[in-house]
């Protein structure tokens, strides 16, 4: 199977990190790139982005699809049903440490190109959008002591000529 036929891994990823919060008692988070496809409260849109908790408890009837995430929460007290293509998704992370992950985002080209440019990470989580307690930024699942976070968007290149392999972290 070639690459553009496979299907997304952000739906997978998104699902896994969900379970992983829900499974330590935290509390998941998604920060939305809102655009016309994306169904939320617009008064809670800021800079063009929302972040919503997708808790259990704060959400009914939860789905989290391979294209959408679907559920029904309360906003001010008003139920609403919120409707978030998972291409939409810019992060997802947990409110109480900030773990999570950040997706890349096709970003419309200023010069009038029809291929769309990606963007990586967080573009930046609205403090008015943002619980009081959550992180600035999003950090990376298993951060590893000494080393510094890499600034650079574009990934690490190969060393070697042989196949790539898996590392275990514990």
């Amino acid at each position: 199977m070639n690459a553009p036929d496979s299907s997304s891994t952000r739906p997978y990823l998104i699902r896994a990190l969900y379970e992983w919060c829900s499974d330590n008692g935290l509390t998941p988070y998604v920060a939305v790139l809102v655009d016309e496809s994306v169904q939320v409260p617009r008064e809670y849109v800021k800079n063009g982005e929302i972040v919503l908790n997708i808790s259990f408890d704060a959400t009914s009837s939860l789905k989290l699809g391979n294209d959408f995430i679907e559920f029904k929460a309360r906003f001010a007290g008003t139920p609403r049903e919120i409707v978030v293509p998972v291409s939409r998704v810019i992060a997802i992370y947990a409110r109480e440490n900030g773990q999570g992950m950040a997706f890349p985002v096709a970003v419309a080209a200023a010069s009038g190109d029809a291929a769309p440019k990606l963007q990586t990470g967080l573009s930046s989580v609205p403090d008015a959008a943002r619980p009081p307690e959550a992180p600035p930024k999003v950090v990376p699942m298993a951060p590893v002591e000494g080393i510094a976070p890499r600034d650079d968007t574009e990934p690490p290149r190969p060393t070697g000529g042989g196949r790539p392999s898996l590392k275990r972290v514990k």
